[in-house]
Order: C-alpha cells, then sequence, then structure tokens
C-alpha cells in the first residue's frame, strides 16, 4: 500500500512538472542564435573584439557575457532546464564533461563551407571555421568521451538540435552585395547540405532530432535599417520587408520537404520541423499574446534613434548603445537576436508542439 502510494506521488510530480519524457542528453549545432560560448571558452573569456561578448549581453539571467547573443538564455538552454539537464557546454571548453549535452553552435557559423563562399567571391565575407559540416566532426571528437564503444544506444536516447542554419549563408552575400535573384539560387544547394548532415547524424545514432528553419529576416530591425523603402507596398501588413521574407519562406518550404523525406526514409527517427519563422512573425504581430510589449522595437541599441532604437555603428556591446530597462517586454534584444524571455516563448513553442512538428513533448 505505502509503495502504491510513494508510486502515485511521483507520477503526479513527473505531471506537474512535465518531465515524463527523459533524455540522456541534448547535443546542439547551429550558429549565434543557439552558441552558449564557443568563441569565448579560451583563459581570458569572451575577446575584446567581440561585440556580442561584452557587457550588457548576459546581464539579465547570467550577470555577465557569456558568448550568448542575447541578454540571458537560448533556446537550447531551456529546454535543458526543462528536461532537468546542465546548460549545455561549448564544445570547445577545455576538459568539459559532456555526456550531459554539447553545444557544437558558434557565433558566424554557415551551413555551406568556405569553399563555396570563396567560389562566389564572398571569401572576405566568412570569418570563422564552423560550418555544419566541421561542427559534424567536433560532435565525432567528443563521442568517445560521451559514450565510448556504446554510442548507438545512447545517442538513440539523446535529444539534437540542428539549426537554424541558413541565416548566415543568406547574410553574407546579401551584405556582400549580391542581387537577391543569385542568392534565391543558393538555397537548394544549403538545404542539400542540411540535408546530408542530418543523414550523418542518423547514421551515428540520432533518433530524435529537431530541425529549425530560418527566421523571417525581414522582421529584424538590422534589415529594416540597411535596406528601408519608400515603397509601402515593400512591406507586409507587419512591417516587415516582403523580398527578405520571401527568401526565408523559400529556404523553409525546401527545408519543409527535405524534412518529409527523410521521414519517409528513416521510420523509426523522429524528425521535428520547429517553424522559427512562422512564431517569430506571430510574435511581430502580437506580442501581448507572448507577455511581450515591443515587437520590431530593440531593447539594446543606439539610444533610442531611429524608428527601430538600431544603428549599425552602435550596436549592442558598443560604444554609444545602451540596453532597455525592460528587456522581459521585448522580442529583439539587439537588432538580429532575440531576448530571452522571447527564446523561452520560442522553446515553449517547440515544446509543445504549437510550432514544432510533431512537437518535442510525446
Amino acid at each position: 500500500m505505502l509503495r502504491a502510494a510513494v508510486l502515485i506521488v511521483f507520477l503526479l510530480s513527473v505531471a506537474r512538472h512535465g518531465c515524463s519524457q527523459i533524455y540522456n542528453a541534448i547535443y546542439s549545432f547551429g550558429d549565434s542564435i543557439s552558441d552558449t560560448g564557443n568563441l569565448c571558452t579560451g583563459s581570458g573569456g569572451c575577446p575584446s573584439w567581440l561585440t556580442t561578448g561584452q557587457p550588457p549581453y548576459g546581464n539579465t539571467h547570467f550577470g555577465r557575457p557569456t558568448g550568448r547573443c542575447t541578454d540571458g538564455r537560448v533556446v537550447v538552454d531551456f529546454l535543458a532546464e526543462h528536461f532537468r539537464l546542465p546548460l549545455l557546454p561549448p564544445s570547445k571548453a577545455s576538459g568539459g564533461d559532456f555526456k550531459k549535452g554539447a553545444n557544437m553552435a558558434i557565433i558566424g557559423a554557415t551551413t555551406m563551407d568556405f569553399d563555396f563562399f570563396q567560389s562566389h567571391g564572398l571569401g572576405n565575407s566568412i570569418w570563422n571555421n564552423g560550418p555544419l559540416g566541421t561542427q559534424i566532426q567536433w560532435f565525432q571528437q567528443l563521442m568517445p568521451s560521451i559514450c565510448g564503444s556504446d554510442c548507438k544506444s545512447y545517442l538513440n536516447n539523446s535529444l539534437f538540435i540542428v539549426g537554424e542554419f541558413g541565416g548566415n549563408d543568406y547574410n553574407a552575400p546579401l551584405f556582400g552585395g549580391k542581387g537577391m535573384a543569385e542568392v534565391r539560387t543558393y538555397v537548394p544547394q544549403i538545404i542539400d547540405k542540411i540535408t546530408n548532415s542530418l543523414e550523418a547524424l542518423i547514421e551515428l545514432g540520432a533518433v530524435d532530432v529537431v530541425v529549425p528553419g530560418v527566421l523571417p529576416i525581414g522582421c529584424f530591425p538590422l534589415y529594416l535599417t540597411l535596406y528601408p523603402s519608400s515603397s509601402k507596398d515593400d512591406y507586409d501588413e507587419i512591417g516587415c520587408l516582403k523580398s527578405f521574407n520571401n527568401l526565408s519562406s523559400y529556404h523553409n518550404d525546401l527545408l519543409k520537404q527535405a524534412v518529409s523525406g527523410l521521414r519517409s526514409k528513416h521510420a523509426g527517427v523522429r524528425l521535428m520541423y520547429a517553424d522559427f519563422y512562422a512564431q517569430v512573425a506571430d510574435m511581430v504581430r502580437s506580442p501581448e499574446t507572448f507577455g511581450l510589449k515591443y515587437g520590431l522595437r530593440v531593447c539594446c541599441g543606439a539610444g533610442g534613434q531611429g524608428s527601430y532604437n538600431y544603428n549599425n555603428r552602435a550596436r549592442c556591446g558598443m560604444t554609444g548603445a545602451s540596453a532597455c530597462a525592460d528587456p522581459e517586454k521585448h522580442l529583439v534584444w539587439d537588432g538580429i537576436h532575440l531576448t530571452d524571455a522571447a527564446y523561452h516563448a520560442v522553446a515553449d513553442g517547440w515544446l509543445n508542439g504549437t510550432y514544432c512538428t510533431p512537437g518535442i513533448l510525446r
């Protein structure tokens, strides 16, 4: 009788905390949207040249810069907290214990390798060596310390987050002066690379895999400030630039098709498409629904300048910029990355399936 009572209490606790689903670990791949500090693992912490490694980054949750490109946590942090796992250490941290998770994501990461950009005259636009293929190599180098000789079964019960990838593949040519028509021709190659990388992770043992799409880049103050238009027709009903969002939508449409194809090919694998685009667009459209107040206005920027509080020459972390007093009410932190509060809402949307198909929670 006592044993039955204890079991009931345990089950009630599990239901209350939402932790009936258990993972060994979480392994993350991506760019600045999900990096937890891979450029800040040296003895001196974040390098002085890294703007996102300076205050007030990290102030909301950690009280200091951690290499995360926000005021606090990113999506993978909230997922780790939900599943009662440690916050994911950056994979480049020396002497780290990666059995419960590791984050290969790094600021500036692209899907495509350097040679791709060099062949398009964009070699000078790529400044780090952590593209998707390299991140998978980093993970493989960690595997012996994570799971020894029985990696398949261990990774079968781990959660993988692969992306988003693509944002920097489009930033480089767009900021480098390439026309939209040319940039759109890159999309199928980028999707093929993501698809092949997912196949590689599945081969290593990944079974539960979240694949986020790219964000609506036309809604970010960085793009809205750099590419203003005098024509109202260039903006949609929520004030975002149509042409840039059409590029994001094209990428996401092809990615969803690729994920669907992989589902058919790998019946035992649970591939989850996370709709970053739809959720961020909804947050711009109706921030109040997500507990926010401001959609397109930057929290950490150039002292109230312009419609979006954004100045590319006085970005967050640079002289002349400052953070708002209420980041918990803002969607956008620094012009291109979201706030701790927004990432928390995104994580909830992925867990419960509102913006993830299927939801992470079974």
